[in-house]
């Protein structure tokens, strides 16, 4: 079976180098960061679940399913990767049955993580983790599609004893279990990156950056990642905006969180415009 170009895409922006694929959380932020030139997006879990009115982890499937499927919608011609959480189930079974249905969704990648989000067993056991993540991939080549599989490492995250070394030890089995590319979410110094990047040998490595570590792109590229992604950063940056402007008006009758904002004066024309040559 060929893969879609958006399939072929992806996959030919992790050969070299390194690219930034920034989080949108709805329709209209997919396209904003489209019209602002980058080359993919991600899903965020956490974004998207704020506009539901649900914590983080507290979206049902059926729900993410439909919003990644928006979201390739809003951005036709761009890869989306979905951040597809635990895959929705504890089994290895559970999880390849549930990629199959993202993969459906027209995503061009999706990456699996090993935290169970239970408070008792933050992280999946060592062997039953790099099992789920046999399972995901079997689950894509099956489909035929080239779908890219990101496995993810929670240990930071989760706040494991001895997150690095155990980052390491899952990212090294996971490459070898057949993940596209490695992610260990948390890691914020050049040395705790540098050992995620080399656990996961010759394969891509995605950094997430969150905060203001102190590194730019080109500092985070220089350490061998091949691919930067902010999670909800994006989604927290408005809802923080947002919260800060609403405290103003309700504790001192004051409107002063508006204060240079003008968003509609960019947003109007760049979505008129954009709805004209996508529609």
């Amino acid at each position: 079976m060929s893969h879609s170009p958006q399939v072929d895409a992806f996959r030919k922006l992790h050969e070299a180098g390194c690219f930034v694929m920034p989080n949108p959380w709805d329709f209209g932020s997919a396209r904003w960061l489209r019209g602002q030139g980058f080359k993919a997006l991600a899903s965020t879990s956490a974004g998207f679940a704020f506009t539901q009115g649900r914590a983080d982890q507290d979206v049902p499937r059926d729900m993410m399913l439909a919003h990644l499927a928006e979201l390739v919608k809003a951005v036709p011609d761009l890869p989306v990767n979905a951040d597809f959480e635990n895959g929705y189930a504890d089994t290895p079974d559970g999880v390849a049955a549930n990629v199959k249905l993202c993969v459906a969704t027209g995503v061009a990648g999706l990456s699996i993580e090993d935290a169970t989000g239970r408070d008792e067993e933050p992280l999946y056991p060592f062997e039953l983790a790099v099992e789920r993540i046999r399972a995901a991939r079997k689950a894509i080549d099956d489909t035929g599609s080239g779908v890219l599989l990101t496995a993810r490492a929670e240990c930071f995250l989760t706040s494991h004893p001895d997150a690095l070394n155990e980052s390491v030890r899952r990212i090294a089995a996971y490459a070898e279990a057949g993940a596209d590319v490695l992610y260990a979410p948390g890691p914020k110094t050049r040395d705790q990156i540098g050992a995620i990047v080399a656990a996961a040998g010759d394969k891509p490595v995605n950094t997430l950056v969150y905060g203001d570590f102190g590194l730019t792109v080109a500092d985070i590229a220089a350490l061998g990642t091949r691919r930067i992604s902010i999670g909800g950063a994006l989604a927290r940056a408005a809802w923080a905006a947002f919260i800060e402007a609403t405290r103003l008006i309700r504790d001192e009758g004051s409107f002063a969180g508006f204060a240079g904002n003008g968003a509609s004066a960019p947003l109007n024309p760049f979505f008129s415009e954009d709805r004209k040559a996508h529609s």
